[in-house]
This record gives C-alpha cells, structure tokens and sequence, in this order.
C-alpha cells in the first residue's frame, strides 16, 4: 500500500506573513518586496533560507557592532545560562548587573557615577526624561516641566520619547497624545547657509539655542541631543563644537543635558561615546543598541552623583525614582554587556574601525559629483549618500517616489542589506566587516542608486 505523500511544508517567510506584524513596516509592501527568512547568521553575513547570503551593511539596525555571534560573547552568555537566567533588580543583585555598572561608569565621560537599567533605547529616554523633571520637582522646582529638543531629532517611539522627537513621519499620528517640546534648530550641516562650514552652522545654532534658553530656562528641565550624528532623520551630522558650546549654555541656565548616545555609542563615531570628541560628560547619557554587541535588549541611564543625591531620602519624603521594568538588569544581557565592553577593552577595535571608515570615504568618494547626490557625509563608521532630484538646488525626490526602496531591492539582488532613510542611502556595517566587504557594500549601492534615478 502506498504511504501518502506528506504536504510540504510551508516557507518560513509565508508563516511569517499570516502571523507576524513587523515594525515599521508597511505589511502590504511584502506582496512585491520579498520577506527574507533568516536561519543563521555569523559575523557580518546573514544566511537565508533558501541558501543565499547577505551582507548585514547596517548592522541590523545598529545593534550587532562586533558582528552576529562573536565567540566572545556567545560563551559568555552559554556560562551565564549555567549560573543565572534573571531575577529581578529590586532587592536583590547580582554580579553581571554590578559588574557591569563599575565598568560603565569606568569608561563613561568622567563624572557619571550611577547606572539605572531599562530595556530598550526608548526606556532609556523615558527614563531619562522621568529623572531630569522628578529631579527638579525633588529640588523645590516644580515648574521646570518642559524638555528642549532638536528640530530633525529622534530619541525613540515611545509616548515620551516621541514627545522630543521630531520626525514628521513617526509624530503626525500621534500628536494628539504626545507632550510638546521646544524646538531648537539643529546644527545639522546639510541644512547650512550656502558657504556655510559645520562649524560655522554649529555657531548660528548655538545662538539660537542661547536666546531660546533666556525665554523658557525657568521651565525647562533638560535639552535632548543625539551627539554628532541625528540618525533616524537621514544620518544628518554636526560638528562637534556643537556639543561642547550646548553643554556650556546648559551649565549656564543651570538645566540637564540628556545625551542620546543609543545608536551613536560604542565606537560608531571613532571614538567609544561621540561625547568624547568635544570632551563633555553630560547629566544623563542614555545607552542601548551596541551595549550588548546586538544579543540581547538592554540599555542604561547614566547619571551623575548630583542628580542621584536629589533621590536619596527617607520613604516617607516621597523622593523615590518611580521607574521599573520586569526585566530590568537582566543577567544574561549583562553578561553579554560585559563581554562586549571587554572587546573593547582587550582588542583594538576603535584603531581597526578608524581604518575601516577611511577606506569607506575613499570609496564614497566618487559619489561626491553625481548629479543626483546633494551630499555624502561621514562620521566614523556612519555614512550617508543623500539622493535629489537636482543637486544644484537640492529638489529632493518625492517620498512617494521610493527612490531609496529601489536602492533596497537592488540591494537584496546582490546580496547586500541597504536599508535606506527615505532617499539617503546610508552605511552602519559591523565592526568586522573586511575591505573586501566594504568595496561590495559600495560597489552595489553605487549600482542601486544609478538604477534607481535613471
């Protein structure tokens, strides 16, 4: 008797699409740009399931900075497993949480002292901003309930760190249940003046910035800021000199600077926090993505001793930080922090990645007189191509156009991960990315961009 045939299994990618609901994501998309389906990955490459490759050229969202599946770091959590999965942070501790907070403050800008653990680099900002106004209402100043932040910013896509965003494409819905920020022109570089240089756009800024804090100090709590790079607005960059002069105006007018580092952190400007490059400690630095080399979720608030004195009283003064998450501190994400800050520490990573984003510019170069690029742009290992429709005046593209899909799609055809912002085309590879994988990311965006402007 014949046995039945068994049905063939459906693709991983159609039992995606009748049960998973991606983020940021238009699910429709997906009848005519393929899901891809991941089974592993090593490195900086991605394996599919059908068994072809991709290069991971923006690190899956900024996160993997050493790449998937550092040896490092998977022994670590596989020795973390045998020991402690998680317990919660109220109470009770335990040693990859303690470990790793005296190694953040050890390499942080000088002069933060205290960790506070959330999940995700949203949490973080929430918090953030939590501390900053509850620190002020500590202090007998209740009336500083406002936050300033940078036109073009973006700090995540909860309630409140939408609230100090500014990206019309993630705040139009929502507005009706966001705060309102004040709003300082950024110093981004693109936007100058025509013979303007970053430094001189940091300086108008700045004075914008002072005349700002003159009117509204007495109500405001903090100032946001993404250090040297605003990412998710199209990798638009500022001069260093920005953040220095912000951290004097702050000082000044006596309110908190709340430095972004989420996707900036951990090497991706040159240095181990873009904070360094203008010799600032801010009040509070908010950290995630890269913390954990991309394994696990977890991030940090960073503050000074200062502001953690304004919380330290007896329980019945009603000073205590209401902020908690059930995963708070979680030992298997800090065990993979600890082991990512120990690459750091132990290998030359920030040496080898000045030389990587050296050989990426040199590579970009060529892209700097095409008629269709306003703008390439770099700041370590970040680079962007800014796409238009005429460079002279800068006419962008519609955003209905997709220019920057088609640059995608090409992408996937030749095997790279491109995953631009609206029409900028932009690069955040792993850190162990070679040469050789550098000239492919380049060589097939430049391809992808001919393509998708003809």
């Amino acid at each position: 008797m014949l046995k039945p045939t068994p049905l063939a299994k459906p693709s991983l990618s159609a039992r995606d699409l009748a049960v998973v609901w991606h983020p940021c994501t238009q699910m429709r998309d997906h009848e005519f740009v393929p899901m891809l389906a991941i089974e592993r990955a090593e490195g900086a490459w991605l394996h599919a399931e059908d068994g072809s490759r991709y290069l991971d050229a923006v690190s899956s969202w900024w996160t993997n900075v050493f790449g998937h599946r550092h040896p490092r770091i998977v022994a670590g959590l596989k020795d973390q497993l045998d020991k402690l999965d998680h317990i919660m942070l109220a109470g009770m501790t335990h040693e990859p949480a303690v470990a790793l907070a005296e190694e953040l403050v050890r390499v942080a800008p000088p002069g933060l002292s205290r960790v506070f653990y959330a999940d995700n680099g949203s949490s973080a900002v929430e918090a953030a901003l939590k501390m900053s106004f509850h620190y002020w209402r500590n202090e007998g100043r209740p009336e500083r309930t406002r936050f300033v932040s940078l036109s073009g910013g973006y700090h995540g896509e909860t309630i409140g760190a939408l609230s100090v965003t500014d990206v019309e494409l993630y705040r139009s819905t929502y507005a009706p249940l966001l705060l309102e920020p004040i709003l300082a022109p950024s110093p981004d570089a693109y936007l100058g003046e025509v013979g303007e240089s970053a430094e001189e756009c940091a300086i108008r800024a700045l004075e914008s910035m002072r005349a700002l804090l003159q009117r509204h100090s007495r109500s405001v709590a903090a100032v946001i800021i993404e250090p040297l790079v605003q990412c998710a607005t199209g990798m638009r960059m500022h001069a260093a000199s920005y953040v220095a002069g912000l951290r004097a105006l702050c000082d000044e007018f006596d309110v908190h600077l709340i430095a972004d580092e989420i996707a900036v952190g951990f090497g991706r400007t040159g240095t181990l926090f873009a904070c360094e490059q203008a010799s600032v400690t801010p009040d509070f630095m908010c950290l995630s993505k890269g913390l954990t080399g991309g394994t696990l979720p977890l991030s940090a608030v960073l503050a000074s001793e200062r502001v953690h004195a304004a919380f330290y009283a007896d329980y019945s003064e009603g000073k205590a930080f209401l902020h908690s998450h059930s995963y708070t501190g979680n030992a298997l994400a800090c065990r993979a922090a600890l082991e990512t800050l120990g690459i750091f520490r132990d290998e030359p990573v920030l040496e080898r990645n000045r030389m990587l984003a050296s050989h990426l510019r040199k590579r970009l170069a060529s892209l700097v007189d095409h008629p269709n690029v306003a703008d390439v742009r770099q700041t370590g290992l970040i680079a962007a191509v800014e796409l238009v429709r005429d460079k002279p005046t800068r006419t962008a593209f519609a955003a209905t156009e997709r220019r920057g899909l088609r640059v995608y799609l090409h992408g996937l055809g030749r095997g790279v991960i491109l995953r631009p912002l609206g029409n900028v085309v932009y690069f955040m590879p792993p850190y162990c990315v070679t040469v050789e994988d550098i000239d492919l990311m380049v060589e097939v965006a430049i391809d992808g961009i001919e393509r998708a402007v003809a």
